[in-house]
């Protein structure tokens, strides 16, 4: 029997070096961010870039009656909001004490100042909005960009004018009441089942997903209820619409994902799903009731958010055209 030829020593010496050096190699390598945009380290705007002109020209060819629809509702210091979210406003006439005019035309006017909160009513969250231990979108650490004056970079001035397909997911239809209780967690197997009851054949890159759940009925009704709780998005359900690379997802509720959160998720996981980890931003408080009353299902969604530098998120009025 043949006896195999020994290595020398030397050679295993050598053997474990060479391991020992691609080990540190491997350490050494940076590890790649976890949020990093597939868009680029200057992206901004995460999956907005889908948003192109052929997918907007596409999306118009679904304008067939001409009907518009504002999706937001009206803002107040009664609109619930997630605390301590307030709002006020207040009229002001400058200039014009005790019934004072100006110039021989006697002109007067009326000014209003705002003080609140941007996150209230129907709001769009930007990607600087929600992070993971601080980390955001497109691997931006919070003490580099988020100041008290404004966020350096991330903010919802960078948001393009969007005009894009919009999907409406009837879940107060799918689960067969008025409103869906608060705790129900949408994911893949309900966003599946709403798209085959209303002959929603895909969705797409870049388009905006709004979910009627009927919440909206509760305003002025029942506030309390209202802010709560909420049904919503799912963390399975969030990752298969990110696997969908849509541009935005949006509810007719406060929190746009479930509350309470689902065993086991981590607090606004679902948030960190899309806005830090793929780039997708919410929209909240969508009203969405008439779209749902007309079987509209799929529209053009259209979006111009105020421009306001280095905010984390804006008060919206989308509008959706079929």
């Amino acid at each position: 029997m043949k006896r195999k030829a020994r290595r020398p020593a030397g050679c295993y010496a050598t053997l474990a070096l060479a391991a020992l050096f691609a080990a540190g190699v491997a350490r050494a390598q940076p590890q790649r961010c976890p949020t990093a945009s597939k868009f680029g380290p200057d992206d901004q705007v995460g999956n907005l870039n889908h948003v192109t002109p052929a997918k907007t020209l596409e999306a118009a060819r679904l304008v067939t009656r001409g009907k518009s629809y504002r999706l937001g509702i009206e803002t107040n210091k009664d609109t619930p909001a997630y605390p301590p979210r307030t709002f006020s406003i207040t009229i002001v006439q400058p200039g014009q004490t005790a019934g004072g005019t100006l110039g021989p035309t006697r002109t007067t006017y009326n000014d209003d100042i705002i003080s609140g909160w941007a996150g209230i009513g129907s709001q769009l969250d930007g990607l600087g909005h929600v992070g993971i231990d601080n980390l955001y979108f497109n691997c931006n650490r919070a003490p580099d960009f988020a100041m008290t004056d404004g966020l350096r970079k991330l903010g919802v001035e960078n948001v393009p004018a969007v005009a894009t397909r919009g999907v409406l997911l009837d879940m107060a239809g799918y689960f067969k009441t008025d409103i869906v209780k608060e705790g129900t967690a949408f994911n893949r197997a309900e966003i599946e089942g709403a798209m085959k009851r209303q002959g929603i054949k895909a969705i797409e890159k870049g388009d905006v997903v709004l979910f009627h759940t009927g919440w909206l009925a509760l305003l002025g009704k029942d506030n309390k209820r209202y802010a709560a709780a909420a049904p919503g998005l799912g963390v399975d359900g969030a990752k298969y619409l990110a696997s969908r690379e849509v541009a935005m997802v949006g509810a007719d509720t406060w929190s746009l994902e479930v509350i309470p959160f689902e065993k086991d998720a981590g607090v606004f996981e679902v948030h960190q799903i899309l806005l830090p980890l793929n780039g997708i931003h919410i929209l909240e408080n969508m009203n969405t009731g008439e779209l749902a009353r007309d079987q509209a299902w799929e529209f053009l969604f259209t979006l111009g958010p105020s421009r306001i530098t280095g905010a984390v998120q804006a008060i919206v009025n989308p509008i959706a055209i079929r």
